[in-house]
């Protein structure tokens, strides 16, 4: 369930205020006491499956792609077992400091990421970062297990499952869902029929920057380009 109890570095999230993960709420990031050993991505297909009467079969039509799923679980744990973090203060482990409890680390997480900001009516948006890892998105659900206890009940580690669903701001989705937006880098086959002018043309709606788009593309010239030579339009500047 989790990895390296001693890797320097953690897997973090990051809360944000506002969609386009451009203003950072107030306080610190949470940082996980120990790596997760996995996490689970899910893509998910939506197509319309509607049969006509009188039909054995249908054919799929596309819909929709559903946002991206991701899960994995945090740990707390204040048995002693895991010395080198507190989750109040991961930048100092004391081996003679008394554990946080888990009660306290529980509250720090959800005050970190679950807590309900008044300001904006809704709970924050989260980058979750770890190695080449960068996921951005909304918690949509957590379960807490408590797993270990003290003879008077108090529990001393607990898991927190969690599920984030990805968010991506709204110009970013329309460049993305746009093929022939300026905004994303597109890429062509030079068949010796075109003229880099015009297939400029095309995806900037101006004809002016084949000169860039050569030089971008390392060619000698721009008017004897080899057939099969692939070319890249990078997105414009603004």
């Amino acid at each position: 369930m989790f990895g390296d109890l001693t890797s320097a570095e953690k897997l973090y999230v990051e809360p944000y205020i506002d969609a386009a993960f451009t203003r950072k709420a107030p306080g610190d990031k949470f940082s996980a006491l120990i790596n997760p050993a996995t996490y689970t991505c899910k893509y998910e297909f939506e197509y319309d499956d509607t049969q006509a009467g009188g039909k054995s079969s249908v054919q799929l039509k596309f819909n929709k792609i559903k946002p991206q799923k991701f899960t994995f679980d945090f740990l707390f744990d204040s048995t002693g077992v895991v010395k080198n973090a507190s989750v109040l203060n991961i930048s100092v482990a004391n081996p003679f400091a008394k554990p946080v409890s888990v009660a306290e680390q529980i509250e720090d997480f959800k005050k970190k990421i679950i807590e309900f900001k008044g300001t904006t009516h809704r709970p924050y948006y989260l980058k979750i970062h770890w190695g080449t890892l960068l996921f951005k998105g909304v918690l949509n659900q957590i379960d807490i297990e408590y797993k270990v206890f003290t003879t008077d009940g108090t529990p001393i580690r607990a898991v927190a499952k969690c599920s984030f669903t990805e968010s991506i701001e709204d110009d970013l989705r329309e460049a993305l869902e746009n093929k022939q937006s300026p905004d994303i880098t597109h890429e062509r086959i030079f068949t010796g029929a075109e003229r880099i002018d015009r297939m400029t043309g095309q995806i900037y709606a101006r004809d002016t920057c084949y000169i860039a788009v050569a030089s971008f593309n390392e060619l000698d010239g721009f008017r004897k380009i080899t057939p099969g030579t692939k070319l890249y339009f990078p997105p414009l500047e603004k």
